[in-house]
């Protein structure tokens, strides 16, 4: 009878994370950046295009049963926060250029808006979800490796449009774990207060 109650999809436990788009410019002028970099390290898996996001919160294994306090609390952290300009910024990496396993470009927030939008995140589900201890670094990843690059020196140069683009609302994900790459499930919308 167990092994019957935990084959059941109710059972199962979702990934989920919590993420702002980026506009449409601003992707198309990430894959014009990024281009001609994919030839020089063909072994990074590339972030597909319909994945491309700033991820505000990772929840992670999230119990069907909190789904709908889940929302909840996005909607309640998302209604808290005022709609803002941001723009693309230039290429980085983590953990360092010459051992790179994941190459991002960043996204301005002197203003600390997209820092706000991650603490509301943290504050609204802290019931359930551990906050995040690291400071809020707003970022698009586009490659991860391993083993990692060995960035060139010139590479934190290279040319990004800082095309500017509207946040106004946060986005509730389920992510599939798939290869090559997962599919995310958009699961819900909650716009900006």
């Amino acid at each position: 009878m167990a092994r019957d109650r935990a084959s059941r999809p109710e059972a199962r436990s979702l990934r989920l994370f919590v993420a702002i788009r980026v506009s449409a410019e601003a992707d198309a002028a990430v894959e014009r950046a990024v281009q001609p970099l994919r030839s020089n390290f063909p072994k990074a898996r590339w972030v597909p295009r319909e994945n491309r996001h700033v991820t505000a919160k990772f929840l992670g294994q999230t119990w069907p049963r909190l789904g709908t306090w889940v929302q909840e609390q996005v909607g309640e952290a998302a209604a808290s926060v005022r709609p803002f300009e941001t723009k693309l910024t230039g290429l980085g990496a983590f953990p360092a250029r010459g051992k790179a396993r994941v190459l991002w470009v960043g996204l301005d927030d002197r203003g600390g808006r997209m820092a706000e939008v991650a603490h509301a995140l943290d504050a609204a589900l802290a019931k359930e979800f551990k906050p995040e201890a690291r400071a809020f670094s707003p970022h698009l990843m586009i490659a991860r490796s391993d083993p990692p690059l060995a960035l060139p020196d010139g590479y934190a140069e290279t040319p990004i449009e800082p095309v500017a683009f509207r946040v106004d609302r946060i986005s509730l994900f389920r992510s599939h774990l798939r290869r090559p790459a997962p599919r995310y499930e958009p699961l819900a919308e909650f716009p900006f207060g």
